[in-house]
């Protein structure tokens, strides 16, 4: 059985996600489990198909990036796969791990997009330094500070920590830092 899995990071990568559902079945995937989450949260539609793979199956994903977060985390799920009999195909890259030149591009692929992944993050860094440098980073407003003589009044008036955190928006954490 053909088994895809496709994923997006926000709701506002709609026509990406569409793609990716559009691709897995025209080739053929008899069962797709979809996501739009972050690659860092929890993934259950993920866990889920990886759970319901059986020996002979293939799993296939559009894109590396859409299933693993770093190599290691692909190493981990091409061995649980591998333990249950089943190959995995990554469409893009034209990878399949049921033959061994395929394994070998899958570890050497998985190393150069983590690398890719590292080097974008250490440019975003640079560049919010340089921006914070120039002046023109301010960063998210602080919004616990704006809010701080309304979290006071509602908890003078005897309102919990936990409902003020809803009321107005923050963390419980910074209730707890204001009153």
């Amino acid at each position: 059985m053909l088994i895809g899995y496709a994923r997006t990071s926000t709701l506002e990568q709609q026509a990406g996600f569409e793609a990716q559902a559009a691709q897995l079945a025209a080739i053929g995937c008899e069962k797709v489990w979809k996501e739009q989450t972050s690659s860092v949260g929890n993934r259950p539609a993920l866990s889920d198909a990886l759970e319901f793979c059986r020996d002979g199956d293939v799993f296939i994903v559009t894109k590396l990036d859409r299933m693993a977060r770093s190599v290691r985390h692909l190493g981990e799920i091409v061995e649980q796969l591998e333990a249950k009999g089943v190959g995995l195909r990554i469409l893009d890259l034209g990878l399949d791990t049921t033959n061994a030149t395929g394994k070998l591009m899958l570890n050497v692929l998985g190393s150069v997009a983590q690398f890719e992944r590292e080097m974008m993050l250490e440019r975003q860094k640079e560049g919010i330094a340089k921006a914070k440098a120039e002046g023109r980073y301010k960063g998210r407003s602080p919004t616990a500070r704006r809010m701080k003589p309304q979290a006071r009044e509602l908890a003078s008036q005897g309102m919990s920590k936990r409902r003020i955190a809803a009321k107005l928006g923050m963390s419980e954490r910074s209730v707890y830092r204001i009153v």
